[in-house]
C-alpha cells in the first residue's frame, strides 16, 4: 500500500519504518528541515535500538520528504503520529493533530483511510471524522480510523513487530478491510500479533485505561516501598511474593523514584481531566499523578534529611539522566527536578549519562558540570544520586565509589545495587523501600 506518516517522532518513525519493513511504500512527513536532513542520511533523530539499521534497510521503500502536498495526495492511508502535548490544565492540546488534518483536507485526491495513532481523547476520532468531510476540497471518500500505539521508549521497534496485540477501531467495513489488509503480515508468522477490532471510542479508551492501569501499578508499588522503609521490611521481598500471584503478575512492581516520559505522565493528566468533564472524577488517577509527584523529589528529601541545609556545600554526582534506560527522552525525567532542587540549594552538580546528555545541556547549559564516565562523575563527590539504571551504572565495581569518591554516600532511586554486596563496602547506602 502506498502510505504516508504524518510526524517522525517515536510514534511517527518508527511505525513508518515497520510498515516499509512488512512490504508497505512509506512517505514520512515533517515540518523539521534539520529532522528530515538527518532522516535523509538514515540517521535516526532519536535513540531506539534497531531503528537505524531498519531504516537503512527500507531506504528504497521510505521517502522523508517536507512536502506533505505530494505526501497526502494520493496515499491511500495516511498516519497521524504527531504529538498530543498536555495543556496547563492537563487536557490534550490538539493542535498539531488538526494542522495535519488541515493538510490533509487540502490535498487529497483520492479516496483515504485516516488513521490517528497519536493518544487521543475520546471521541476525538468521530469529531476528526466530522471536520475531514466538512473541510475536504475534492469529493472522495474519508473514514477515520483509531489505532493507538503501546510503544515503549527504548524498546519501540521491538514492541511493534512483537506487540501484545493491534487495536483498531473502525466504524465501517471498509475501513475495517483496509487495516486488516494493512496489518496482516504482522499478524501472521512469524510475528503473530493479535488483532483486535472495535468501535473507535472503545479503542481510544484502551490507550487510556491500558497507561493508566500501568501508572497507577508503579505508584501503588512506589506507596507500599514508602511504607517497607518505615515497618523494616524489604519491598524487593514483598514484590516477588506479590509476583507469583497470576492475578498480579510480576511487571511494573519494581519501585523506584516514579514513572516519567512522554506517555504516562500526559495520558494520567488527561484521563483525570476527561474524567472531571464527564462528571465522573477518578480518583485512582488523581492518587496515581499525586504520588508519583512526590516519588519523583525522594532521594532529594533522603539527602536533605540526612544533611539539612549543608547539602549546598557538597559536591553532587547524578548517574542517569533520561526517565529510563535505552532512551534519550527527558520528558517528566526525574533528574529534571532532583537537578533543580540541588541548584536552588547552591550545591555543585555533575552528571552523567550515556546517551541523554546533549539532551540535558539544553536544559541546564553550564549551570551543571557534564562527565563522559561513571568514574569521572563520581570523582571526588561527596554524594551521588543513582536516577536511571544504565547497565555501565549497574555493572560498575561498588569499590569504584569508595576509592574515587570523597565520601562513599550513594542514594540509589533504582536500587541498583544488592543489599548484601554493599554490607561488604564502607558505602553509607539508601535505595528505595530496603
Amino acid at each position: 500500500m502506498k502510505i504516508a506518516v504524518a510526524g517522525t517522532g517515536y510514534v511517527g518513525l518508527v511505525t513508518g519504518v515497520v510498515l516499509a519493513e512488512i512490504g508497505h511504500h512509506v512517505t514520512c512527513v515533517d515540518v523539521d528541515k534539520k529532522k528530515i536532513e538527518l532522516l535523509n542520511k538514515c540517521i535516526s533523530p532519536i535513540y531506539e535500538e534497531g531503528l537505524e539499521d531498519l531504516m537503512k534497510k527500507n531506504k528504497d521503500k521510505i521517502i522523508y520528504t517536507l512536502d506533505y502536498k505530494k505526501a497526502y495526495k494520493n496515499a491511500e492511508v495516511i498516519f497521524i503520529g504527531v504529538g498530543t502535548p498536555e495543556k496547563e490544565d492537563g487536557s490534550a492540546n490538539l493542535e498539531y493533530v488538526y494542522d495535519v488534518c488541515k493538510q490533509i483536507t487540502e490535498n487529497i485526491e483520492c479516496d483515504v483511510i485516516v488513521v490517528i495513532k497519536s493518544t487521543v481523547p475520546i471521541g476525538t476520532n468521530e469529531e476528526i471524522e466530522k471536520y475531514l468531510n466538512e473541510n475536504k476540497i475534492n469529493d472522495v471518500n474519508i473514514d477515520v480510523v483509531s489505532n493507538p500505539e503501546f510503544l515503549a521508549q527504548g524498546t519501540a521497534v521491538r514492541d511493534t513487530f512483537h506487540a501484545a496485540r493491534i487495536i483498531v477501531g473502525a466504524e465501517n467495513k471498509r475501513a475495517r478491510e483496509v487495516m486488516e489488509e494493512l496489518y496482516k503480515p504482522l499478524t501472521k508468522d512469524p510475528y503473530n500479533v493479535p488483532y483486535i477490532v472495535m468501535n473507535r471510542c472503545s479503542a481510544e479508551m484502551v490507550k487510556y485505561a491500558s497507561n493508566n492501569f500501568l501508572a497507577l501499578k508503579i505508584s501503588y508499588v512506589n506507596e507500599i516501598a514508602n511504607f517497607c522503609e518505615k515497618v523494616g521490611a524489604n519491598i524487593e521481598d514483598v514484590t516477588k511474593g506479590m509476583g507469583y500471584d497470576s492475578r498480579i503478575g510480576n511487571k511494573f512492581l519494581r519501585a523506584g523514584i516514579g514513572y516519567g516520559g512522554s506517555c504516562f505522565p500526559k495520558d494520567t493528566k488527561a484521563l483525570y481531566y476527561l474524567s472531571k468533564e464527564f462528571g465522573c472524577e477518578m480518583n485512582t488517577v488523581k492518587a496515581t499523578i499525586e504520588v508519583n509527584k512526590l516519588q519523583k523529589t525522594k532521594l532529594f528529601e533522603m539527602a536533605k534529611e540526612d544533611f539539612g541545609d549543608s547539602i549546598k556545600d557538597k559536591e553532587v554526582a547524578l548517574l542517569g539522566l533520561s526517565f529510563k534506560p535505552g532512551t534519550d527522552d527527558l520528558r517528566e525525567a526525574p533528574s529534571i527536578d532532583i537537578v533543580n532542587l540541588l541548584l536552588d540549594y547552591d550545591a555543585t552538580v555533575t552528571v552523567y549519562d550515556p546517551v541523554a546528555m546533549n539532551n540535558f545541556k539544553k536544559l541546564f547549559g553550564d549551570k551543571v558540570k557534564y562527565s563522559e564516565t561513571v568514574e569521572d562523575a563520581i570523582k571526588e563527590k561527596d554524594i551521588t544520586f543513582i536516577v536511571t539504571e544504565w547497565p555501565e551504572i549497574v555493572n560498575i565495581n561498588l569499590n569504584k565509589y569508595e576509592e574515587l569518591m570523597n565520601t562513599p554516600i550513594i542514594y540509589d532511586g533504582r536500587n541498583c545495587y544488592s543489599l548484601e554486596e554493599i554490607k561488604k563496602t564502607n558505602i553509607k547506602y539508601r535505595s528505595i523501600g530496603r
